[in-house]
């Protein structure tokens, strides 16, 4: 099963959509007890994430293109991270963050940003 870590720009509503959805589910967000602190930077959050097995749900758009490619060129991986569009109603991105969850490989999204919606 899949583990997020939910940005800390993001609202901790996600988190709370998610496990209401699918308890199974492992979801942190940045912040929480065992997770990043907050204000730790991108690329930081990536080594993180690569360390603990977590895929990054982020709207950050702008920069974080630039961190994963300063991430793998450092020889580095990711699991993944997904990118919403915060123009998408939450519902939506929850339903398909729980779809990935449910139906995807685990390495589909190594070392890659999609965006979400699909």
């Amino acid at each position: 099963m899949r583990r997020y870590l939910i940005d800390e720009n993001l609202s901790p509503q996600y988190r709370t959509q998610l496990l209401n959805h699918e308890p199974s589910l492992t979801v942190l967000a940045v912040g929480d007890e065992g997770a990043p602190p907050k204000s730790t930077p991108d690329p930081e959050i990536l080594v993180w994430c690569e360390q603990n097995d977590f895929i990054l749900i982020t709207n950050n758009r702008k920069s974080m293109p630039q961190h994963l490619k300063d991430h793998l060129a450092a020889g580095n991986h990711v699991p993944g991270i997904f990118t919403i569009n915060r123009k998408v109603p939450m519902g939506k991105i929850i339903e398909e963050l729980l779809l990935i969850a449910g139906a995807s490989d685990e390495d589909e999204y190594i070392d890659r940003i999609t965006y979400i919606p699909l």
